[in-house]
């Protein structure tokens, strides 16, 4: 598709899309509580909606009424075998967190999903797993999906270092071991986003929490509950970049997560010099309204304890680092190779073509702004933030024309965001 580009003005408030991290979590933890549970905001975007369908195939009822979700839960126990494949889609979040739900079942499932997912590496999940019991395979070495699983209910806790800082390993791993025969200690490399470790709190489970260690037992039951889902932080990341790099711009985004695991990219903003303001902050619903509006950008670094509270943010980053003076440095940063294509090397080869001058490096990338953009063609490659990216930086684009192949990635996580996007440039 043709994107628009040459914007000279960009204003309006704006409600982002449910967090997406919450969403998936608040059916699976609906499906998992005894009761109903009621999920309002909830993202209808395409990997949530892969999880749901999956529910749906383990024997839960979920209905869709469109003001609010309904999940009707099992427990634990009363998950039923599927009757075919589940299909994950493109959803990582899916895929490895729903492992761990079905660590402690004793059928077979087999799991796969759409050719990005099917090049993501699940051996962080399946190797901690198969140590608890899970008969467990992939293909290759590195267990790329489709994924063959036969729990237990017999499954053994575990003490375990995450070699890898990642939110979805964890959460996978706490699933697993809320239906094991014991205490479990999880150990994480960084502090990552604990949507999963707040949740269990809501639906009246337990969970020990003592800097990067935490510490869970199994046999725990749930019970159902209400869940407001709020805005989506990396959703926002989008509309919060163009604010600063377009001219004339001043955007105000209600009710955003600022979850302090999710929100590094906030600190980046600040780091680099850009107008942003927090109002009506909800510290029970750990939600803000974010106002920003066009500013003058400086580079700046971005690495270590950083990085797992800005991960998915880091493709929007480097499109703010083209458009600040000097170089911003991202490094600590090689989680980015395995999402749902290789961010660093896509990244910097979609924003090069486009006229930015960064270096991609083992770890992140080297980006030296500020750099005017051109038109180019660029292929999203099936991974919806690099559409929405890119999306964004034609809004600064002058001359030529912007090609986005396979735009219909950005369904993923973002259904209405072209929609969004002509309001705050006022053709709606």
């Amino acid at each position: 598709m043709q994107l628009r580009t040459n914007v000279d003005r960009l204003a309006g408030r704006l409600r982002v899309p449910g967090d997406k991290s919450i969403s998936h979590r608040s059916i699976m933890f609906g499906s998992l509580a005894q009761g109903v549970t009621k999920v309002y905001g909830i993202l209808r975007g395409e990997d949530v909606l892969s999880t749901m369908q999956v529910f749906r195939e383990l024997g839960v009822k979920i209905e869709d009424k469109g003001d609010v979700v309904e999940i009707h839960g099992v427990g634990f126990n009363g998950l039923q075998a599927p009757t075919k494949p589940l299909d994950m889609g493109n959803s990582g979040t899916s895929i490895r967190l729903i492992s761990g739900v079905l660590a402690g079942q004793d059928f077979e499932v087999e799991m796969f999903g759409d050719d990005s997912l099917s090049k993501r590496p699940m051996d962080r999940v399946t190797i901690p797993l198969r140590q608890m019991g899970v008969s467990i395979s992939g293909q290759t070495e590195r267990d790329l999906p489709p994924l063959t699983m036969k729990g237990t209910k017999d499954l053994q806790p575990i003490q375990y270092s995450l070699p890898v800082a990642s939110a979805q390993v964890k959460s996978a791993l706490i699933f697993a071991a809320l239906q094991a025969q014991g205490e479990s200690v999880i150990i994480e490399k960084e502090l990552t986003r604990n949507h999963t470790e707040d949740m269990i709190r809501q639906f009246g489970g337990e969970i020990s929490i003592n800097g990067k260690e935490i510490r869970i037992s199994g046999g725990q039951t749930f019970t159902g509950q209400e869940v407001q889902v709020p805005g989506d932080i990396s959703s926002a990341a989008f509309w919060l970049v163009a604010g600063l790099i377009v001219p004339n711009a001043k955007m105000v985004l209600e009710n955003v997560g600022i979850t302090e695991t999710r929100a590094g990219i906030l600190e980046v903003i600040e780091a680099m010099g850009g107008k942003l303001t927090l109002s009506q902050v909800d510290e029970l619903a750990k939600s803000a309204t974010i106002t920003v509006e066009t500013s003058d950008l400086k580079g700046t670094e971005i690495g270590g304890e950083l990085i797992p509270r800005l991960i998915d943010e880091l493709p929007i980053i480097a499109l703010l680092a083209t458009q600040a003076h000097g170089t911003t440095i991202i490094r600590d940063a090689e989680e980015l190779k395995v999402k749902e294509t290789d961010r660093i090397q896509v990244v910097a080869d979609a924003l090069n073509s486009m006229g930015a001058d960064i270096t991609p490096t083992e770890d992140g990338m080297i980006i030296k702004g500020k750099t005017p953009l051109h038109g180019a063609n660029v292929n999203t490659f099936g991974d919806h933030r690099i559409g929405m990216m890119t999306a964004i930086a034609s809004l600064l684009v002058k001359e030529g024309e912007v090609h986005l192949e396979r735009a219909e990635a950005i369904n993923t996580s973002y259904p209405s965001f072209f929609e969004d996007l002509q309001g705050l440039i006022g053709e709606k």
